[in-house]
């Protein structure tokens, strides 16, 4: 099957999130895509097949599990359909186990349609505090992913978390932190441990559940986020009530063949 590696939210290699993305020619079984996931060792290997021009089936795999939403593959399955399988299609929609998924050409952008998950404040725990290596939590939230403020920018990009805590919390698929920003409205950076993947670089996921929440705090409906990860990443985001818009550039890293 032909398969790609692009970076996701970057307008250069090296940078942003990578993604493989198999295009496949008949639908393939699960326990394959997640031995092909596993052997690729990316943090979201997605498989995509072709119903019709625009329309089109999209799975997504870590190398430990199928996950349920995952932004950079999607926006990097867009990329590749629009330049290598269906260059012409302005607007696709990707049938996924969270529904229908759209993506739009927006000159350099690929604008991506996801749900809205706005998280619902916990408790703070000493044992999210730890596992952020003692750094001081403003308050604890929870969708699918633990969100955790903390005070600043500055203290996100200087968390150390310890990732066998992180992997113990009972509470979250993903450990998110994220706080006010300085050049952009907000920034995070996301912990997977669960799915293998200990920082993932940028992820459009966790933005479903980020994009509500600074809406919210910021009384803002357009805005501009970063993930501080040592690759980075900037989204242009903006909350559309029931709906999120992420949207983003991506770069071409690997075009090959998988022999399976």
């Amino acid at each position: 099957m032909r398969y790609y590696v692009v970076d996701a939210f970057a307008k250069q290699v090296f940078g942003g999130n990578p993604a493989g993305v198999c295009v496949l020619e008949q639908p393939l079984e699960a326990e394959s895509m997640q031995q092909i996931a596993s052997e690729n060792n990316l943090s979201e290997t997605a498989f995509v097949y072709k119903r019709e021009a625009g329309k089109y089936d999209l799975r997504w795999f870590t190398p430990k599990a199928e996950i349920d939403l995952c932004g950079h593959a999607t926006l990097g399955t867009a990329y590749v359909i629009a330049h290598f399988v269906d260059p012409d299609v302005e607007k696709m929609e990707f049938d996924t186990c969270s529904g229908i998924l759209t993506v739009v050409k927006k000159g350099e952008l690929l604008e991506m349609d996801f749900p809205s998950r706005m998280p619902e404040e916990i408790p703070v725990t000493e044992e999210m505090v730890q596992a952020l290596g003692g750094q001081k939590i403003k308050a604890a939230y929870l969708s699918r992913d633990l969100i955790l403020e903390l005070e600043d920018m500055e203290a996100v990009q200087q968390v150390t978390p310890d990732f066998a805590r992180v992997l113990a919390l009972k509470d979250g698929l993903g450990c998110v932190v994220t706080a006010q920003g300085k050049d952009c409205d907000f920034v995070s950076r996301c912990f997977f441990p669960k799915l293998g993947v200990n920082e993932d670089p940028v992820t459009g996921s966790a933005h479903s559940s980020l994009i509500p929440f600074w809406a919210k705090r910021l009384q803002k409906t357009e805005m501009t986020a970063e993930q501080l990860s040592a690759r980075g990443g900037v989204l242009v985001v903006a909350d559309c009530g029931e709906r999120v818009s992420i949207a983003g550039s991506a770069v071409l890293y690997l075009q090959g063949t998988l022999e399976v």
